[in-house]
């Protein structure tokens, strides 16, 4: 992270309030690294607001997708980390990482979109065939959605 937007960072912490014209000035990157800091500082609300001000800046940036992504999964936000992580999945295309494939299927089936998430996982292991990672990710998560209900009546 740059001095400068660590001047701003430890600024932020401090004011507990985003200046968007301050931040407007530094890069994807710089975003992806503040966030991540201010996570590890148990900053959740600023690394939130840093977050939306990054994809307010930056819709396609990779760094900010990915973050924001993980960061909504944090929060249990499931429908924005899907869609989040189904922007980044389509801006990297060809380049999509398996990880990113495993974040989605995993918010889709905490989201309860079991059938998807399972779909995801099929063609991420069309792609590599051999990750442990999505074997594992496969193999842990429910077939149907009717094992996560609840019953519906006691006998």
């Amino acid at each position: 992270m740059q001095i400068e937007f660590q001047k701003t960072m430890h600024q932020l912490v401090k004011d507990q309030s985003l200046n968007l014209k301050e931040v407007s000035r530094f890069s994807a990157v710089d975003f992806r690294l503040g966030i991540q800091w201010l996570v590890s500082e148990d900053q959740p609300n600023l690394a939130q607001s840093l977050a939306d001000a990054g994809l307010a800046l930056f819709p396609l940036s990779e760094d900010i997708l990915a973050i924001a992504g993980l960061l909504a999964m944090t929060r249990e936000d499931w429908p924005l980390a899907i869609e989040l992580l189904q922007d980044l999945v389509s801006l990297q295309k060809d380049n999509v990482q398996p990880m990113t494939c495993q974040m989605l299927a995993r918010a889709l089936a905490c989201n309860l979109d079991i059938a998807e998430a399972h779909q995801v996982l099929d063609q991420a292991m069309k792609l590599w065939p051999n990750n442990l990672e999505l074997e594992a990710e496969k193999h842990a998560m429910p077939l149907t959605q009717d094992v996560m209900s609840a019953p519906t009546q006691f006998n």
